[in-house]
């Protein structure tokens, strides 16, 4: 059912009509297989406009916002609801009802991969494969795992992101993208300076305190790890304890090229990889 079947009055209650439109949801493409393309923090639908073109013959490509992103309407984006990814994950299943999607391939980036992980459990049977780019579980270290970050390097980056914001995205754009590609540190500063800061301090706090690595065993899609040699967000170890942990067959594919946002700085390298990623499925 979509809409507001548990009395909920927020974006998710109001129904799929209406989130269709607050969220910019488009499907385009000439396809009968369905691919959702789901962006991720710091970036919005555009981000995906250098890799859309390749495949708009052979599929039909939803794409749409996040809520926190700075294309919605910020007035949309309620503090009480999105403090965990499960109202994101509402967002998406909602989406895929409103357009009457009963099967798709999910492409996700960074924050996105955790929404995608979530929705395959929840929906199973919507999802035939789960396209997972700069994926992470869990950002935190602890003994037994290398996340990539420590506490106080995220305080660092929160109290960065109240002082100044404009500095701080001027810092990290370019850290982030990684590769020496000034187009794509241009942009992704544009997305970054887009989004209401507030906002953009929230979720960072949501995201990077997040921890899925205890229910990754409950997929049971098929997924493909998409992972840079070099990404400042996410060690190359941990493409590698997803495919340890996830539930369905998982497979690592390295992209020889640096960043965090190949679809920005490396889009032919994601195109040749998408289009086999696509491709190799039984379904």
């Amino acid at each position: 059912m979509v809409g507001n079947s548990n009395g909920r009055t927020g974006v998710y209650g109001r129904g799929g009509a209406k989130l269709l439109e607050m969220l910019n949801v488009r499907m385009v493409g000439a396809g009968e297989r369905v691919v959702v393309l789901s962006h991720g923090f710091g970036t919005d639908q555009s981000a995906w406009s250098r890799v859309l073109p390749y495949f708009l013959r052979d599929y039909r490509i939803v794409l749409y916002d996040l809520v926190c992103a700075g294309s919605v309407n910020p007035d949309h984006f309620e503090f009480t609801r999105y403090t965990t990814l499960d109202a994101y994950v509402d967002d998406l299943l909602t989406i895929l009802d409103a357009l009457g999607v009963d099967r798709c391939f999910f492409v996700g980036h960074s924050f996105s991969t955790m929404i995608g992980i979530l929705a395959a459990i929840r929906r199973p049977e919507l999802f035939v494969k789960l396209i997972l780019i700069g994926a992470s579980p869990r950002f935190l270290n602890d003994d037994k795992y290398h996340g990539g970050f420590e506490p106080e390097e995220f305080d660092e980056v929160f109290a960065a992101m109240e002082a100044n914001y404009e500095a701080w995205v001027q810092g990290f754009a370019p850290l982030a993208v990684g590769a020496d590609v000034p187009a794509a540190v241009r942009e992704f500063s544009r997305t970054l300076f887009n989004m209401r800061p507030d906002i953009s301090l929230f979720v960072s706090r949501m995201v990077f305190n997040s921890d899925l690595r205890g229910v990754l065993g409950l997929v049971t899609a098929p997924c493909v790890i998409i992972q840079t040699t070099k990404d400042v967000s996410v060690p190359l170890s941990v493409a590698f304890y997803l495919k340890d942990h996830l539930g369905g067959r998982t497979t690592v594919e390295l992209l020889p090229v640096e960043g965090h946002l190949p679809h920005l700085s490396a889009p032919a390298a994601l195109v040749h990889v998408l289009r086999r990623s696509l491709a190799a499925c039984g379904d």
